[in-house]
Parts: structure tokens; C-alpha cells; sequence
């Protein structure tokens, strides 16, 4: 599954006004949440994975030892950054915490103008929570349209399955919808009785005719034939005349 990123949330209109003082090697780090807090020890309420936002007024009573601690105990309990907002309470990172953030390659990030926090952590928690669509699987569709166009898709659908398309008109049928399916679910045998409505003992029995007429079934390079000789028997069939 893929995580959102301090990159990500940097990529979103929301956070468009905000820089990055140090730390921009730390931006492919996963963000579990983002968090708003004035506490100087916001760290006991960390479990790893946050953004905090602070407005820097833990800041304002802090020596610089205790803002090196400060930013030493967030890293500690599991943040992977720290915004700050540069206007009200402190115009400037502080030296001594901007010190800190370099040396512990924390990410520091700063916001110049006013922002709403509110925002920033919908948009955040939008885009963590958003669900994950799962990459396409590849397409063989290039490959058997070039064989279409070559003239030889016909010969190819032959050679792979020829002894199926030799069949009457029922047997050939149902052979070929066993390994289509068979094929889609990488020869999960229950999942293809499911789907087809059949009992795994049917399956088991076609699958043992398709391996006497078509060869070893298990052999990815055979898999891959048989792949495109389906698709392209079946754009054949759908274009051709009634």
C-alpha cells in the first residue's frame, strides 16, 4: 500500500505557501497524521509518523537548550516534522532550533503568511486517508492488436489453440471460458469454480483435458500465448459479420 509523503502533502494547493528550511532529503518520509499543538511537550502525545503544526508559542519562553530538547523529543517520539508559522509569535526560526533541525536532518518547514491550520490539516488528512487505487495490470492489448495488423493473429490463435477451436460448438465453448478464467485468477482453482458455477472436481477434470490438448498449463510463456490467442480470438469473433 502507498503512504502519503511530506512530499505529498507539500504537492497539495492547501500547503502552497509553505517553504522548507531544512531537512528537503527527509520529504519522502510516510505522514500517518498531522497534528496542531502549542505544547512544549507535545512529543508524550506522538506515536509516530506526524506532522506537527506549532505557531512557535512553546517557543517564546524556551532558552536555546531547551529548544534543541524540544525538537530532539519530537525526532525521539516519532515526528517527521515540524511546521511553524512565522508571523504572531515568532517571525524567525530560531537559530538554536534551526541548528538542531540540520543536524538531525528533521524536516522544518515554515509558513511566512498567516495560514489556517484548520485547512492544512483537512487537506492532509484528505489525501492520507484518501483510498488506494490499485495499479492497472499491463495491457497486452499492444501485443495483439500488432499481430491483428500484421496478418498473423489468425496463424497465432492456431498455434495456441487449435485443438480447442477443433472441437463441436459446446465442448469448445465451455473449455475456453474454463481457461479464460482459469487464466484471470492464476489457476486458483476455487476461485475458478465460483466463478464459473461449477464443483472443483469439474475443474480439476477440464483442466486435466486442456493440459493433454494444449501442453503444460503452469509454463508462464504458455500462459502468455494463451493470453493473447484469447483476446484475439475474441476480437475476431465480436468483429466478424453475423
Amino acid at each position: 500500500m502507498m503512504q502519503t509523503t511530506l512530499h505529498d502533502l507539500l504537492a497539495l494547493p492547501a500547503f502552497a505557501e509553505i517553504e522548507v528550511a531544512c531537512g528537503r532529503a527527509q520529504l519522502g518520509q510516510p505522514v500517518t497524521w498531522v497534528h496542531i499543538s502549542e505544547l512544549p511537550d507535545a512529543a508524550r502525545f506522538l506515536t509516530g509518523g506526524e506532522l506537527l503544526l506549532s505557531t512557535g508559542l512553546p517557543l517564546l519562553t524556551m532558552t536555546e537548550s531547551a529548544q534543541e530538547t524540544y525538537l530532539h523529543s519530537l525526532a525521539q517520539g516519532g515526528a517527521v516534522g515540524l511546521l511553524l508559522e512565522l508571523v504572531r509569535n515568532v517571525q524567525e526560526v530560531p537559530p538554536a532550533l534551526l541548528a538542531a533541525a540540520r543536524q538531525l536532518d528533521c524536516p522544518l518547514l515554515v509558513a511566512r503568511r498567516e495560514v489556517s491550520f484548520e485547512q492544512l490539516t483537512k487537506a492532509a488528512h484528505a489525501r492520507i486517508l484518501a483510498p488506494v487505487t490499485a495499479p492497472a495490470e499491463p495491457s497486452l492489448e499492444p501485443l495483439w492488436l500488432a499481430l491483428a495488423e500484421t496478418g498473423r493473429g489468425a496463424d497465432f490463435v492456431t498455434a495456441h489453440l487449435g485443438p480447442l477451436l477443433s472441437l463441436p460448438l459446446r465442448p469448445r465453448a465451455t473449455l475456453l471460458s474454463t481457461l479464460d478464467t482459469l487464466l484471470t485468477v492464476n489457476f486458483n482453482v476455487a476461485e475458478a469454480a465460483r466463478r464459473l458455477g461449477v464443483r472443483r472436481q469439474t475443474v480439476y477434470y477440464r483442466m486435466e483435458q486442456l493440459r493433454v490438448m494444449l501442453g503444460e498449463l503452469e509454463d508462464a510463456r504458455r500462459q502468455l500465448g494463451l493470453r493473447l490467442a484469447l483476446e484475439l480470438l475474441r476480437t475476431t469473433e465480436t468483429s466478424a459479420p453475423p
